[in-house]
């Protein structure tokens, strides 16, 4: 509290009064404008008291002195005698509150009161800085937020433009912060990342400017920097973070990070492009292996396919909200009696014009940003839903194929998911038949057993795809519990012309009776291909020889 009084006596007076009333307090004298202009700016004051009447001085002057300094802290006006025109005039300039001197109790819950609102209007105070704050830096790591760097981006391109200066931008994303985060928890996640944060800083120049963009996802802008001068601090980068020791609860975790860098120059477009590219620089290095740095080059081929992949990803989550996929279904037949009643479910999906866009156009974008998962329950339930609507789905025979991603096999809320539709739809398990790819389950092999495992012990068949493909395909087939073989196509469609295709198809099918599986050949085009599989024993056939895959509605099993 600060105290204005000419009067010494009075103001210990005034100070005996407070402590008598319970309030506790750190204060300080001032008789004087010199004194109380010192006194606020040397320190901060939750309270002033002044008195009314000084020698030379007035409440009046207090109070313009003190709200040209601030106009939070609460002023009460203390006299001995005032007039109401002058009682008025005061509150209207600024103070809280006026007590008579003959009337100190009053004082005490003034102060109370004021404190309390003090204590508010602080808070308030705070709670706005704070949103201030957060609309310029990251309240994690303190670090530039991506809304401001994308003004400093802008700022800088403009500069590199008009100037033809180079600047440099650096993306970098943590490699598998998603299993700390995971494992240990976001705690520990948060730390990972502010001690990353700090590491970095020691990198960058005052002139630089480094961001948290979002996630485990850092910019740097190398403002007025040579593009080997860049590539030296990413390299150092890159080696310190691999030989940073991360530990939580006594468990040592290794680090390693991945960069993407672009050149900011006169020929660039927008910050969006230059993100954009970077971004895109930094998935490839996280795709050639993770640890590596990957330099984006306007004109190479294989960034063109990868941002031409990336423009797919929104059109796919927007064809998944807005359920524009349909389900095809291409039939197979039995070799041993002809008849047709297994078949396998295709997924197609709709452009903006409800035409037909074919699946290498986007399963393979799907695959590579992690979509497949989104797509293969769009397709489990909707086949499930007309298996149900039509009558198959309890059929005592036949048998429905529905193709999964390696990656949906390591989602661990995918089988909770196949069940629920399972108790909704309410169809025999043992129509339907899920496969996956040789190589998937190979590249995620424990996923898929315990996958596998889980979903024949509720009634459900599987089968592997493309099998022979693989170079350990005999010796996997022991590990992965199926119940169909399929051969694959490359080696099916040529088998009439080339010795040794034939000999892999023969090989494959022995095995997989050996088994006790059934087999499948894919790929098969005309008769005679289908000829030669029904002498060999192989079981069933399916291509365009047997049917070209169909709309759901059009196709008749029998």
């Amino acid at each position: 509290m600060l105290v204005v009084d000419d009067s010494e006596d009075d103001a210990i007076l005034l100070l005996r009064q407070l402590r008598k009333g319970g309030i506790r307090i750190t204060h300080k004298h001032v008789d004087s404008a010199r004194s109380l202009l010192n006194a606020l700016q040397n320190h901060t004051w939750d309270i002033v008291i002044t008195d009314h009447n000084m020698h030379g001085f007035s409440s009046s002057d207090a109070l313009k002195i003190i709200r040209d300094f601030s106009s939070d802290i609460p002023v009460i006006v203390v006299s001995g005698t005032i007039e109401e025109e002058l009682a008025v005039k005061t509150m209207s300039s600024g103070a809280q509150d006026y007590v008579m001197k003959d009337n100190l109790a009053r004082l005490i819950p003034v102060i109370k009161r004021e404190l309390k609102h003090s204590e508010f209007r602080h808070a308030h105070k705070q709670a706005e800085e704070d949103i201030n704050y957060l609309s310029y830096y990251d309240h994690l790591t303190g670090l530039v937020n991506r809304q401001e760097f994308e003004k400093e981006l802008t700022v800088a391109l403009q500069e590199a433009i008009a100037h033809r200066i180079d600047h440099v931008l650096m993306v970098l994303d943590l490699d598998q912060f998603k299993i700390i985060n995971d494992t240990c928890g976001h705690v520990a996640g948060d730390e990972l990342l502010k001690q990353i944060t700090k590491l970095l800083k020691n990198h960058i120049r005052e002139s630089d400017t480094l961001a948290r963009l979002g996630g485990d996802e850092f910019a740097i802008l190398l403002q007025n920097c040579p593009q080997d001068h860049a590539m030296k601090l990413a390299e150092r980068v890159l080696k310190e973070v691999r030989e940073h020791r991360f530990i939580w609860d006594n468990k040592p975790f290794n680090c390693s990070i991945s960069i993407g860098m672009v050149a900011v120059n006169q020929h660039s477009k927008d910050y969006q492009s230059l993100l954009s590219s970077a971004d895109l620089a930094c998935f490839t290095a996280k795709d050639k292996g993770r640890n590596t740095i990957a330099w984006y080059r306007q004109n190479d081929a294989e960034f063109t396919r990868r941002r031409d992949e990336m423009q797919w990803v929104p059109r796919i989550r927007l064809a998944v909200e807005e359920n524009r996929f349909v389900l095809h279904n291409q039939p197979m037949r039995c070799l041993k009696t002809n008849a047709i009643n297994h078949s396998e479910f295709l997924v197609r999906m709709l452009d903006d014009d409800k035409n037909i866009v074919p699946p290498i156009a986007f399963i393979p974008s799907a695959e590579r940003y992690g979509l497949m998962p989104l797509i293969d329950r769009w397709v489990v339930k909707n086949v499930f839903s007309y298996l149900a609507a039509s009558g198959l789905g309890n059929q005592q025979m036949g048998t429905y194929f529905i193709n999964l991603s390696g990656s949906t096999l390591s989602d661990k809320s995918f089988f909770d998911d196949i069940k629920d539709f399972l108790n909704f739809y309410h169809i025999i398990p043992a129509r339907i038949c899920f496969e996956i790819t040789e190589t998937a389950a190979i590249a995620n092999l424990s996923d898929a057993v315990e996958f596998i495992k889980e979903t024949r012990d509720r009634g459900f068949k599987f089968a592997l795809d493309d099998f022979g493909v693989g170079l350990s395909s005999f010796s996997y087939l022991k590990r992965i519990p199926v119940d169909y073989l399929k051969i694959d196509g490359s080696f099916v469609k040529n088998m009439l012309n080339d010795p040794i295709d034939k000999g892999i198809v023969e090989a494959c099918n022995q095995i997989g009776h050996a088994a006790g599986l059934s087999t499948i050949a894919e790929f098969v085009e005309n008769d005679e291909v289908c000829a030669a599989l029904k002498l060999i024993g192989v079981d069933y056939a399916q291509g365009f020889g047997i049917a070209k895959p169909g709309p759901i509605q059009e196709v008749v099993l029998g």
